[in-house]
């Protein structure tokens, strides 16, 4: 039996198809958005279609911008020496926050993973490749440190040991405020693996 209107049930259908969006919470959103003013949801509505219609790729790190060339990638005070490569833009927007790296990204877009059929090709390698040709220095992977983002730094180190630019894997390990006990073994070998000297 359907508790609502064929509408309010389209609604709250579309908004449950978005990540992270339970039934419960669709419902509510559904209800904010029927009784707010028209000209709120249809600002709403502009900013996303606008958004869906201009935001693309940037032509250098393959993050997600509404300009040919994203902010970072155009700010002559980053070092354009150092790439730190992700798996995706929600990954370079978190390192952003911190405030602390200086250098530039690129976005692979995914991380391959045999067992789901995602190879080298299917993610933003060639792109990285050909980036490497200028005057890079340093290349950070920073991909995640579950069994592809592992899989993928791996493969990538194997593709830019032979040019003799220097690659690095960020450390992985104990976050603050965790406890020894509850944390996987790989997680605590890393984390001993990456000490550095206080």
């Amino acid at each position: 039996m359907e508790l609502y209107s064929g509408k309010i049930n389209k609604l709250i259908e579309e908004l449950t198809s978005l990540p992270g969006i339970g039934a419960k919470s669709a419902g509510r959103l559904a209800f904010y958005l029927v009784n707010q003013p028209e000209e709120r949801v249809k600002q709403l509505t502009d900013a996303i279609l606008d958004a869906k219609k201009n935001i693309h790729y940037c032509k250098e790190c393959w993050t997600l911008t509404d300009e040919e060339i994203c902010p970072i990638c155009k700010n002559p005070k980053r070092d354009h020496t150092t790439i730190m490569v992700v798996e995706n833009t929600r990954d370079q927007a978190a390192y952003e926050k911190t405030g602390k790296y200086e250098g530039v990204y690129h976005v692979l877009h995914g991380a391959i993973s045999p067992m789901l059929g995602i190879g080298p090709g299917d993610i933003r390698l060639k792109e990285l490749m050909k980036r490497l040709e200028g005057d890079v220095n340093e290349v950070i992977v920073a991909t995640n440190s579950s069994l592809e983002g592992e899989t993928t730094a791996m493969y990538i180190s194997k593709l830019i040991k032979p040019t003799g630019i220097k690659v690095s894997r960020i450390a992985s390990g104990v976050p603050v405020g965790g406890d020894l006990e509850n944390i996987d073994e790989v997680t605590l070998l890393r984390a001993l693996e990456g000490r550095t000297a206080l």
